[in-house]
């Protein structure tokens, strides 16, 4: 959501029509919830044989699940209808990215590059529902979300790799070890935030967007430090606290760029 309310900011040069706003943030809730959804389904078995995710086929029963899925997906299709021809037309396509990320990990050790795509749609279909147009900016941005995805989604594998190998999935962590796939999350994590900065240069952004970049590289160490501990509270916190605050640190800073 923050990457998608920066891209629309950053679009808009400022707030658009309160209209698009509301209709953006219901299409990113949509479009989760859905993706999200399908997840459950998708894992059902495998979430019952990790101690990890043991509890989650028990929060709804399947036919639930099943029908929460129709119900947001063809919600997503509608909300994007009523923002303009092309998000309406992209919109199946959003839902085949979201959705496929879930049955990667069966198939090829880059899963978690399929999940940071997944997550990628979102500033790119926020700037066009804004513009109705692609533009160089998101798609810098989509790049670094990418990156900024594949890392954590990488640290956040470590606390399964010995499940996944057990199972015959695959990921960056199965295939590196922890060592390496910790190593290949800090390259991504490098790669992340030069593109945030590529990305302030190709919106034309200004000093306070910068500044905010700062405090994005502080979380982005502490986060790589706190994970290097290998144990699953360290990780959990390293996940959450971390990622959380680089995304409310970005878009308060386009926030502060765009609207003061």
């Amino acid at each position: 959501m923050p990457f998608a309310l920066g891209a629309m900011l950053v679009a808009a040069h400022g707030f658009p029509p309160a209209r698009i706003v509301a209709l953006i943030v219901l299409s990113m809730v949509f479009a989760r919830t859905a993706a999200m959804t399908f997840n459950r389904l998708a894992d059902w078995e495998l979430d019952k044989r990790n101690p990890r995710t043991a509890g989650r086929h028990k929060l709804l029963p399947r036919p639930v699940a099943i029908a929460m899925l129709c119900i947001s997906s063809i919600a997503f299709v509608a909300a994007t209808w009523w923002i303009n021809p092309i998000c309406f037309r992209l919109s199946p396509l959003a839902l085949v990215i979201v959705f496929f990320y879930s049955l990667t990990k069966r198939f090829t050790s880059g899963a978690q590059f399929f999940l940071g795509l997944a997550l990628a749609v979102a500033p790119v279909g926020a700037w066009l529902a804004v513009t109705g147009a692609f533009a160089l900016p998101p798609l810098v941005l989509a790049t670094g979300v990418i990156c900024w995805l594949a890392g954590f989604d990488i640290i956040y594998a470590c606390m399964d790799y010995e499940v996944d190998r057990k199972e015959g999935l695959k990921s960056m962590v199965v295939l590196l070890g922890i060592p390496g796939a910790l190593r290949c999350a800090e390259i991504l994590h490098t790669a992340m935030f030069i593109l945030l900065i590529a990305f302030g240069f190709a919106a034309k952004l200004g000093p306070t967007y910068y500044t905010s970049l700062a405090f994005v590289l502080g979380a982005l160490v502490y986060e790589h430090r706190v994970a290097k501990k290998l144990d699953v509270d360290s990780i959990n916190k390293a996940f959450f606290q971390s990622n959380a605050f680089v995304s409310i640190v970005f878009v308060a800073g386009i926030c502060a760029d765009r609207l003061l």
